[in-house]
């Protein structure tokens, strides 16, 4: 059984290192693209809820970017309590005539807040009639050349949606073992390669920086089509990819142009990023549930688990066997510590991440069955799908 189990391991890395999309490679970048013939007017529309901590930042470093079009920033107050609102008018600084700030109106019945914050956010953007629409969060900070690189690279290859997944934070014991492997697993269940292949039908996209053409946004329906999506991220780049075969989406990593302020260096902060949605991302299927804890610890936890218990259970070819699948799940990994500037040891850790995140998925089963699965700043969804 031993040896059955590391050959099975061995036999999966073999497949993700080869030909699982090159994912774990980490090259898909924005890069530089040559300036359009003409700037097409933007608007950015940035849903907050709660959010005066980072939204004076993020307001800011919108207002000052280095855009030759016209840029317009609608900012949601959704029902925040802390003064929201008032810290982003504040920040605008001289570019307080790009900003509009609108008080959002109660949750409607079927959306989450955020896209229901989102679609007010759209109206109000429609009026300025532009060309593409960022949709970003209250807690990324964009350079300053990062909208007009995004614009450019649209341009330049006919892109309906350019997604960039900001850099996390990864500070700290905490953000050090979960940031870089959470991004890891992404990249992994979404090869980005693929993502970008207008051929393939993977799909997928990062929610704190998405550009996308307004004509593709209405063609969908607009988020109305998601309204209950609670991954709405690659919910709008699969609707958008399945609505118009050869549509053509990108996803890429952000190294500086876009940033999160979350602070990912308690435990307590990445267990609820992800208990919130990894019960949805396997569509509340106990059966997913289950194959999924069983092909982690396929996948993780034998080849270390074989190769430091040598002694116990004596097979040597077993433990060739898992060293070669640890040895491949470390050199998989370390392009995406190379992002993160991690040490080339910590490419070791990936099993000890993935036990951590088998642990929030299972959690999110639980907490979904005990009737608080979906929660986010104070509100519950149960819409039981994931479109």
């Amino acid at each position: 059984m031993i040896l059955f189990l590391a050959t099975l391991s061995l036999a999966a890395w073999i497949y993700l290192a080869l030909f699982h999309g090159r994912f774990w490679r980490a090259d898909q970048r924005l890069g530089d693209a040559p300036a359009p013939a003409l700037w097409p007017p933007v608007a950015i529309v940035i849903p907050a809820r709660d959010e005066a901590a980072s939204i004076g930042e993020v307001i800011a470093a919108h207002a000052a970017a280095d855009y030759s079009g016209e840029v317009s920033i609608v900012l949601v107050d959704d029902n925040s309590t802390d003064g929201t609102a008032d810290v982003a008018k504040a920040a605008a600084g001289d570019g307080a005539d790009k900003l509009t700030v609108i008080n959002g109106a109660p949750l409607a019945e079927g959306w989450t807040g955020k896209l229901w914050a989102v679609r007010q956010g759209l109206a109000a953007a429609t009026e300025m009639n532009p060309a593409y629409v960022l949709l970003t969060d209250a807690d990324i900070v964009p350079a300053p050349e990062t909208l007009s690189r995004l614009v450019a690279k649209a341009e330049r290859e006919g892109l309906s949606l350019v997604s960039l997944m900001a850099r996390l934070d990864a500070r700290g014991l905490w953000g050090g073992l979960l940031i870089p492997a959470f991004v890891y697993f992404f990249q992994k269940l979404y090869p980005f390669p693929r993502v970008n292949d207008a051929t393939s039908d993977v799909a997928a996209a990062a929610g704190g920086c998405m550009l996308v053409r307004t004509d593709a946004l209405n063609a969908i329906g607009g988020v109305d089509s998601i309204r209950d999506a609670l991954i709405d991220d690659c919910a709008l780049a699969r609707r958008i990819k399945d609505h118009k075969p050869g549509a053509k989406i990108w996803l890429g990593l952000a190294s500086d142009e876009a940033k999160s302020l979350r602070d990912n260096r308690s435990l307590n902060s990445v267990w609820n990023m992800v208990a919130r949605t990894a019960y949805a991302q396997l569509a509340y299927s106990p059966l997913l549930l289950a194959g999924t804890v069983i092909g982690m610890a396929l996948i993780y936890l034998v080849p270390p688990g074989v190769a430091l218990t040598l002694a116990m259970h004596g097979n040597e070819l077993a433990a060739v066997f898992a060293l070669i699948a640890w040895g491949l799940m470390a050199y998989t990994y370390w392009p995406t510590l190379g992002v993160y500037k991690q040490q080339p040891w910590q490419s070791t850790t990936l099993p000890l991440a993935a036990a951590f995140y088998t642990a929030m998925t299972v959690d999110s089963a639980i907490r979904q069955m005990r009737g608080r699965g979906g929660q986010w700043k104070g509100r519950h969804y149960d819409f039981r799908n994931v479109s």
